[in-house]
């Protein structure tokens, strides 16, 4: 009898959730930076094995929210893990555990169902702190299993995938073979439009952009899909960054966009980027209704 089930990958911003989702299903449904916070939205993609099927949860990284869009982010994790079969919390093993693992932990004391710890990033680790590291983590829960994985290069992933699989409880597909997100097109391109503004940006411009998709339009005539998209931002002096001189930061965006759409949606692509100042968007619950946040009634904490 085949499994299969929901898995849910949960952990710090930054651990590496996104790169080990993407590498696990063999394609990118989440995009990648080196900045906390990435992820946004709950994300669900599938992986085929030949004695079964995982559906993984991507969430959000867990961390103090200051923000209404950071508590829709924390509590849409917190709650994937009433909704799963297995929990895979992420950690980052060229880190020193701290606070926020800590606090990460503990929000698995109540939980029901098998918690396998992955020690991602273990190709930035020397091996002779692997072994401390992974005697001072199990500390933190009855896990089912520690895994040391690298994302990035691929080392254990197999092995941990099939130790969430033999987690699953015996069970047909709950998808199609076919099936491999449930990210929505406009979702897609939102989100890709947001990983090449963090990739080109980088430091130079804070945590503070969002994408939205304004119009989507498929034309059958001469088969281009349109594409008009608002990055917002929360400063007038951060509205330069975005577009540069001359017009060329934003250029290069679209232009990385657009041929990385091209190859997902197999057509021609015409993507107009426009960037407005809104200085509460990541307050403004309509905003964050269109970038897909999911809505919850706690309130930011104070700053």
């Amino acid at each position: 009898m085949p499994r299969a089930g929901f898995a849910s990958l949960i952990g710090r911003p930054n651990a590496g959730k996104s790169t080990l989702l993407n590498r696990m299903v063999g394609a990118k449904v989440a995009i990648v930076s080196d900045k906390p916070q990435t992820t946004r939205n709950r994300i669900v993609a599938v992986k085929n094995m030949p004695d079964g099927q995982i559906v993984f949860v991507d969430t959000p990284g867990i961390h103090r929210p200051l923000h209404r869009m950071n508590v829709r982010m924390v509590d849409a994790a917190v709650e994937t893990l009433r909704e799963v079969d297995v929990v895979a919390l992420i950690f980052d093993a060229s880190t020193k555990p701290g606070h926020g693992d800590e606090y990460v932990s503990n929000l698995l004391k109540d939980v029901k169902v098998p918690v396998v710890l992955v020690l991602n990033k273990v190709d930035l680790v020397a091996k002779a702190r692997l072994l401390p590291l992974m005697e001072q983590t199990q500390k933190w829960h009855d896990f089912a299993a520690i895994i040391p994985v690298s994302a990035e290069t691929g080392d254990g992933v197999d092995r941990l995938e099939q130790v969430i699989l033999d987690q699953l409880p015996e069970a047909d597909p709950i998808y199609p073979e076919d099936f491999l997100t449930d990210q929505a097109e406009r979702t897609l391109v939102a989100e890709i439009v947001r990983e090449k503004v963090l990739r080109n940006t980088r430091n130079e411009l804070p945590f503070s952009t969002a994408v939205v998709v304004d119009q989507f339009d498929e034309s059958e005539r001469d088969r281009m899909l349109r594409l008009y998209c608002t990055i917002y931002v929360e400063t007038e002096s951060q509205k330069p960054i975005i577009i540069g001189r001359g017009g060329d930061m934003i250029k290069r965006i679209g232009t990385e966009a657009r041929v990385e759409m091209e190859a997902f949606f197999e057509t021609r692509v015409f993507l107009d980027l426009r960037v407005k100042v809104d200085p509460d968007w990541r307050d403004n619950d309509r905003t964050l209704d269109e970038i897909g946040v999911p809505r919850t009634a706690r309130k930011p904490r104070r700053r």
